[in-house]
């Protein structure tokens, strides 16, 4: 009697759990988003606001912030050879 008592409440609460994530999930995935969009919405408004004051260009100018580096290649890796196919 006790084990059948057991899982019975193992599945009332397993179904219970399943039914009010059904209702209360698209609350909680809004709330989330919201609180996201707040954190990483404040870090580009400032960012944004920083680079308007510090360069304000006319259009049409082009500024380069980094040059790229370039990629040297080794010359000492060894030597090019050609295969010829034989029949």
């Amino acid at each position: 009697m006790g084990l059948l008592r057991t899982i019975l409440i193992i599945a009332l609460v397993y179904y219970g759990i399943k039914i009010l994530s059904r209702i209360f999930a698209p609350f909680l995935i809004k709330y989330a988003a919201k609180k996201a969009e707040q954190r990483f919405g404040g870090q580009f408004k400032g960012f944004q606001g920083k680079q308007k004051q510090e360069s304000p260009l006319k259009e049409g100018e082009v500024t380069i912030d980094k040059i790229p580096k370039t990629k040297n290649s080794n010359k000492d890796v060894g030597d090019y050879v050609d295969y010829e196919e034989i029949d």
